[in-house]
């Protein structure tokens, strides 16, 4: 696809460390993360996070239903865009074969040696257009040996996020392996939340005024 003569359409996520916005070229639409007009002093970390996407969709390429990397020049990430809904806004209530799906494209991931980090968000979540699940917003996603010890805890941390989503739209269908997962708390979780939440939450809401609205469209 040509993407030099690409014009923005629709701002989906606007945010300290980049603008992520819905393209259209002449080959079709995609979705570009922008880092033009991010702080200096944030350009950094913008860049890293940018990069980890890159090398994550890398990693991924060719696995059905998450992005397609399409090109990284150290300032705009472009991808595959992926017609559908955020789960929260297509709730899969009492959809077990979504859930099912999203099982096996979660042990697709993890088969590559990707851990996606970020799946405790519906927004990263996608119901496509024909009911399958999908996977967007590889910015904090790991690489690694998938048989190491230290990806087999997060791959699990994955798969409890997709229990949680589970438990709340088709809680009747849990096993009573998954009911187990989902109560045993990893010491990686229980660190995040009484050390790294704290601090996350009062970077991006108060420092960052950090706006996760991508799939929502613009604010008015």
């Amino acid at each position: 696809m040509n993407r030099s003569d690409a014009i923005e359409v629709q701002a989906l996520k606007a945010d300290s460390f980049g603008r992520i916005s819905l393209m259209r070229a002449a080959g079709g639409v995609f979705v570009r993360r922008d880092l033009a007009h991010v702080p200096w002093w944030l350009r950094l970390p913008a860049w890293w996070l940018a990069r980890r996407e890159a090398r994550a969709l890398q990693a991924i390429r060719g696995m059905p239903d998450t992005p397609q990397l399409l090109g990284w020049d150290g300032r705009r990430l472009d991808r595959s865009f992926m017609a559908g809904a955020a789960m929260y806004q297509r709730p899969p209530r009492g959809d077990l074969a979504y859930f099912r799906s999203a099982r096996r494209l979660l042990q697709q991931l993890h088969r590559r040696g990707v851990a996606h980090n970020d799946l405790a968000k519906e927004a990263n979540w996608l119901v496509l257009e024909d009911g399958r699940p999908g996977l967007i917003d590889f910015q904090l996603a790991t690489r690694g040996d998938p048989r190491a010890r230290w990806m087999r805890l997060l791959f699990r941390e994955d798969l409890r996020h997709l229990l949680k989503h589970k438990r709340m739209y088709c809680r009747d269908a849990l096993t009573p392996v998954e009911k187990r997962l989902l109560k045993r708390r990893s010491w990686l979780r229980e660190l995040w939340f009484r050390t790294g939440k704290p601090v996350y939450r009062f970077l991006t809401r108060r420092v960052f005024k950090w706006e996760d609205n991508e799939g929502r469209g613009p604010k008015p």
